[in-house]
Formats: structure tokens, C-alpha cells, sequence
């Protein structure tokens, strides 16, 4: 980043988070950003966790050019066919009990939308989420997000509990072999929510695999246990399947492995592959009660046919193009080479996710497992000198989580290349704490 470029961006801009990346961004292709020098980088999180097909994907940039110059935005009290061709779409992959769409912008918006109707349908107010969530910056979705960013903005929206997460390599519930015992975790959690709670228990948020928390992937089984505690209580289940939706963990929607049908379906990110699209999903049970009780989320851009196109796009690609097969086997051959890692190097505490949407978790030592923030940041920018961009989850309490998701359409060679950067870089940082 030259001198005068970061000037400017200090003078100018309202920083929201991390520091910015020391590269600047002309373009993208593919599975590829390309800097202000011409140099390539791969993209291992598909810009923001969302580009399935990649950057410049032919098919959306057709579609996209189209629309723009045909039908983009509408006032939000009209519809147009692309909005009724895209619910359809996904309601034909879809159980019958998630047939109806509400189309939107953000994954925030729609985990807000969400809720709302959790909290309209049952007439309560209580929601229940995992105590390393994320599932947006908008408030009601902020107040359930308890992995960072609840400081100093006054109180959150009264009624968030939490779960403990089930992380099995850092989780103290054990069975008496060693293993995670995340059945006793989640009793105890319920447990705790019954007591905290005030007796309007709504409904239960959650992610299939957390991604910010750290790729922690619900345990076989979970997600038929929670979905048997909420039924007890009342309480609809919400996925949010912002990052696992749309093919990334193998199977088109991650909820599938388990044979669980939520209440509410919260999709985003992958389904606009890049761009703001998301949706939330439910049936016709829920959406008549609602609607009879007064459903209100009218928004700028609800229903919006430019979204609307983009999201039936992707879905259809991802469908011709056989995607879905594509994660799950190139997930098995980035599973394989992180377990090389892992059993190489010491300082590679974890490996874990499903398809393409895998995590590497780095300590100072196996046997310790302590975290190892400053470990993580050193890998991170060897990686990127080397032409690898990388996303690091660093949470009190966690050593550094690597984020990996490169896009769907990410070719063999591309996926193997950008892992012998990672397995350079982590060579790197083990001999030079074996010299230290």
C-alpha cells in the first residue's frame, strides 16, 4: 500500500474493524484478487466468506449487466417475476416446510427478519444462541451474536441466552473415554437457559458449523437433540446458514447431513456469491400466523429483482455445474492435507469443518494447547507475502483459527497451490520456534 493511499484512507475512512490489509485491490478473477502491482493472490475466503463461483464468474456478470439495464429496483410494495422465479428455485430444494421466501439484502437483515417472526409467531421474546455466534451488526442480530462487539454500545435487546458452544478439541465436558461429551454440554446448556430464562423462551439461532467462532461444527446428532429441547420448550429453531448454504460443506444445505428441518432458514452470503442477496425461508404455518398478526419488515430493498436475478443465478450454477459433488471432493483432499499438518507440526492444534469451509487451529503446543494469537498473525502475512490470502479468528480463550473457503469453483491445482503456501508458511513458523 503506497504512502499516499494509506494517507488518504486514514484521513477519509471510518475504520470498522481489523487493520486493513497492506494490499491494495485492483481486480478479481476466479479464484484470484490481483493487487495494485499486478500480483495475484489467491482468495481463500472468497472475499467476505461469500464468492461460491468465484470473482467476475461469467454467468452472474451476464446476469447482473442485464437486470441492471432492465429491472433492478422496484418500490418495495411491487413484484416482478424474478422474485417469484427465485422462490421457487429454492423452494423445489427445499422440504416442504421451508417453501415460502422473504427476499433481502444482508445476512444481518436477514437474521433480523427472522427473529421477528420467531418472536411474532410465538408471542415471546427470549432468544437462544451460541455464546461464540455471529449472526450480524444490525441490532437485534448483534444482541445474538456473542463472539465480539457487544461492549460499549449500552444494553443489547433484552432476552439473548446463550449455549455453550460445542467446541470438542477445547470443551471441558468429556465422557469417561476422553471423548466430547457434547450431549451432557448441551443438557447443562439448557439447563442454564431454563433457569435464565423469564419464561418466554422464542426460539434458538444458530449456525450448522460457526465460522467466526472458530469453524466448530455441530457434532453428529446435535442438531436432532436441539431441535427436540426447543420442540419441549415451545421455542422454532433458526439455522443460519449465511456460510455453510449453497453447496460449500458437501451437501446443498449443511442442515442435510443431519436429516433436521428448521423452522427458519437464514441464507446470505453464498447466495449471492459476492453480492447483497439474502433470504429467509419457512412455511406456510408460520408465514399465515404472522401475516394475520401484523408481519411487518418493509424495506428499501425487500424483494428487489436485481437480487432476486443474482440469487437464482448462482443457484442454478451451482446446480449445472455439479458444485455441490465438487465441494465435498475437493473437501476431502483439503481435509487430507491439513491432517498432514496437523500430524507433522507440533504447533497445529485442530483441524475441523466439512467440504470447503475447513479450519486449522495453531498453538504453542499440542499438549498445552495454548493459544497462539501471535503465531497466527506471523503465518497470516508469510502466507500473504507468498501470494495467499488467509482469514484468522482470534477469540479470547482460542489460539488463531484459520478460515479456509476458497470458492466452489476453485480448480485442483489452484487448491493445492495455495496449500503448500499455507504448509511453507507453517514450516517456516515451527523452525523458527525450534531455533528460538
Amino acid at each position: 500500500m503506497d504512502e499516499r493511499f494509506r494517507e488518504d484512507a486514514d484521513r477519509l475512512l471510518i475504520r470498522y474493524g481489523a487493520d486493513f490489509s497492506p494490499r491494495v485491490i485492483e481486480r478479481a478473477a476466479g479464484a484470484y484478487v490481483y493487487d495494485d502491482r499486478g500480483e495475484p493472490i489467491l482468495d481463500f475466503t472468497s472475499g467476505q466468506m461469500s464468492a461460491v463461483l468465484g470473482h467476475a464468474h461469467p454467468d452472474v456478470v451476464a446476469a447482473v449487466t442485464a437486470a441492471v439495464g432492465t429491472l433492478d429496483h422496484l418500490y418495495s410494495g411491487m413484484l416482478s417475476r424474478p422474485v417469484l422465479d427465485l422462490a421457487a428455485a429454492l423452494a423445489a430444494t427445499l422440504p416442504p416446510e421451508l417453501g415460502r421466501m422473504l427476499l433481502l439484502t444482508t445476512g444481518a437483515e436477514s437474521n433480523e427478519a427472522a427473529i421477528k417472526l420467531a418472536k411474532l409467531y410465538t408471542g415471546r421474546w427470549e432468544i437462544v444462541s451460541f455464546d461464540r455466534s455471529w449472526h450480524g451488526m444490525s441490532h437485534g442480530a448483534a444482541s445474538a451474536t456473542f463472539s465480539a462487539g457487544r461492549r460499549g454500545y449500552g444494553p443489547p435487546v433484552p432476552g439473548n441466552l446463550t449455549l455453550p458452544t460445542p467446541d470438542a478439541y477445547r470443551s471441558p465436558f468429556r465422557a469417561a473415554d476422553g471423548s466430547h461429551d457434547w450431549a451432557a454440554e448441551l443438557d447443562y446448556g439448557f439447563a442454564m437457559v431454563d433457569r435464565q430464562s423469564s419464561g418466554s423462551l422464542a426460539a434458538c439461532l444458530v449456525e450448522p458449523i460457526l465460522s467466526s467462532g472458530g469453524i466448530i461444527e455441530l457434532p453428529p446428532g446435535y442438531l436432532a437433540r436441539l431441535r427436540e429441547l426447543c420442540d419441549q420448550r415451545g421455542m422454532l429453531l433458526i439455522l443460519d446458514e449465511a456460510q455453510t448454504g449453497l453447496g460449500r460443506t458437501g451437501t446443498l444445505y449443511a442442515f442435510e447431513r443431519d436429516g433436521v428441518v428448521p423452522d427458519l432458514l437464514t441464507l446470505s452470503k453464498t447466495l449471492g456469491a459476492g453480492l447483497p442477496v439474502a433470504a429467509v425461508l419457512t412455511g406456510e404455518r408460520i408465514e399465515r400466523v404472522c401475516h394475520e398478526r401484523g408481519f411487518l419488515f418493509f424495506t428499501t430493498h425487500v424483494s428487489d429483482p436485481l437480487a432476486a436475478t443474482v440469487g437464482a443465478t448462482v443457484l442454478r450454477v451451482v446446480q449445472r455445474d455439479g458444485l455441490v459433488a465438487r465441494a465435498a471432493e475437493l473437501g476431502r483432499q483439503l481435509g487430507a492435507r491439513l491432517a498432514e499438518l496437523h500430524e507433522r507440526y507440533d504447533i497445529v492444534g485442530d483441524v475441523r469443518g466439512r467440504g470447503l469451509l475447513q479450519g486449522l487451529e495453531l498453538v504453542t503446543d499440542r499438549r498445552s494447547r495454548t493459544p497462539a494469537d501471535a503465531l497466527g498473525q506471523e503465518v497470516t502475512r508469510d502466507c500473504l507475502d507468498h501470494g495467499l490470502h488467509l482469514n484468522i479468528v482470534q477469540l479470547p480463550g482460542m489460539g488463531g483459527v484459520f478460515r479456509i473457503a476458497p470458492p466452489l469453483t476453485v480448480t485442483e491445482s489452484e487448491l493445492h497451490a495455495g496449500l503448500d503456501i499455507l504448509a511453507a508458511a507453517v514450516d517456516r513458523a515451527a523452525s523458527r520456534r525450534a531455533a528460538a
